[in-house]
């Protein structure tokens, strides 16, 4: 552990955070953290916690870690689409090689049907992109 904790702290929660101001100037050199606003980063709002005021460093700080936060979630998106690729090839492997006929019909019509969504969606949305151009 890094001998120097960060002034801030951010407890991530739906849609965005709890900021805390992190304090070790105290007597008993003991961690407080100070709530000091909530952050929404689907709607960019920022609310000073209680009748705190925020300064212009809380307020750019918060800002920075809401523009890294949104960076995270849109790589975690896409990633997650790249494990779904993934995951349907290997259940493709799975349904050819080891799949029992018991197994296969606890799961084929769901597979059916969330692959006919998704392919549905996937093509209607490549037709709106070519009739755009």
């Amino acid at each position: 552990m890094t001998a120097e904790l960060p002034e801030y702290y951010f407890r991530v929660r739906d849609n965005g955070a709890a900021v805390f101001r992190v304090d070790t100037e105290n007597r008993q050199r003991r961690i407080e953290m100070d709530q000091i606003a909530v952050v929404n980063i689907k709607n960019g709002e920022i609310k000073p916690h209680g009748d705190r005021s925020l300064t212009d460093e809380d307020r750019k700080t918060i800002e920075k870690w809401m523009e890294e936060r949104l960076r995270v979630l849109a790589h975690r998106d896409i990633d997650d689409i790249y494990r779904a690729v993934d995951y349907m090839n290997l259940t493709t492997q799975w349904v050819q090689s080891k799949a029992s006929p018991e197994q296969l019909e606890a799961v084929t019509d769901q597979l059916l049907l969330a692959m006919h969504d998704l392919r549905s969606t996937l093509v209607r949305k490549k037709a709106d992109r070519l009739l755009k151009k």
